[in-house]
């Protein structure tokens, strides 16, 4: 039985100006401990099957299962990191904000700390438990929020862009620290990425998505080995085949689609 199943799932938005098709009739599997990226171009509704299978909206029809289990709201078993800096809680430190979710859970005060020091430590943040999010640069506060993301041990990891506002040098780092989280914990991780390179160095497999409404197009399996080197023939070519499909034709290192 795969780990995430995903139904034919459509989604409506009622608006002002009359109904919006979200996404429409998306089926696909995600297998245990894979690392799945949705690409697409702005509009498509990448996000928006996220937050689907977040359990955070409910879709117009269609199903996702997790486990075998429909997925009727958000859950324990789903650990969600989004883009945006201000997901952490200003008012507590690096280790407050990671124990939050332990907290709500009722895990007893040592017990938490201790897990929370070890996702710290885990995404080598153990130097800054005390520190506050406005003490962090922007990729210290992403290392903290997947560090909360990982904490209540979910089978799932779901991720929003969540490198997408920091600069260039920055962003491959967390890139490559995650890929080194994905390889120690094996969680079974959903991407959301308009960044092709960071799909191809992230991915076991990418699903391309069409706009208005959005459909899946394509999938492409990422037979590279890991690490990957994004300067070789064979990552550049999986790129190329990525922007083929999103309707590129021009091709550089550092192009975003």
């Amino acid at each position: 039985m795969p780990h995430i199943e995903v139904q034919d799932v459509s989604l409506v938005y009622d608006t002002p100006a009359g109904q919006v098709p979200g996404v429409q009739g998306v089926s696909f599997n995600i297998e245990q401990s894979e690392f799945l990226c949705l690409v697409g171009p702005s509009g498509c509704g990448k996000s928006t099957l996220l937050n689907i299978i977040a359990g955070f909206l409910a879709p117009t029809a269609g199903q996702i299962r997790i486990g075998g289990k429909a997925v009727t709201g958000h859950g324990m078993d789903r650990g969600v990191v989004f883009q945006d800096f201000a997901q952490l809680f200003p008012w507590r430190t690096a280790l407050g904000n990671v124990a939050f979710g332990l907290e709500m859970k009722g895990v007893p005060k040592q017990e938490r700390e201790e897990i929370a020091r070890a996702q710290l430590k885990l995404v080598k943040l153990e130097k800054f438990v005390h520190s506050y999010p406005h003490h962090l640069s922007g990729g210290m506060q992403q290392r903290v929020a997947i560090a909360r993301a990982l904490a209540y041990n979910p089978a799932v990891l779901l991720m929003d862009e969540p490198f997408a506002a920091l600069d260039a040098l920055t962003r491959d780092d967390m890139q490559r620290l995650l890929a080194d989280v994905w390889r120690e914990t094996r969680k079974t991780v959903i991407y959301v990425t308009h960044n092709v390179a960071e799909a191809v160095y992230l991915a076991d497999r990418v699903i391309v998505m069409t706009p208005h409404p959005g459909r899946v197009k394509t999938e492409v399996a990422i037979r590279l080995d890991r690490p990957r080197n994004p300067l070789s023939v064979e990552f550049l070519d999986y790129q190329k085949q990525l922007l083929s499909q999103l309707g590129h034709d021009i091709v550089n290192d550092t192009v975003d689609a």
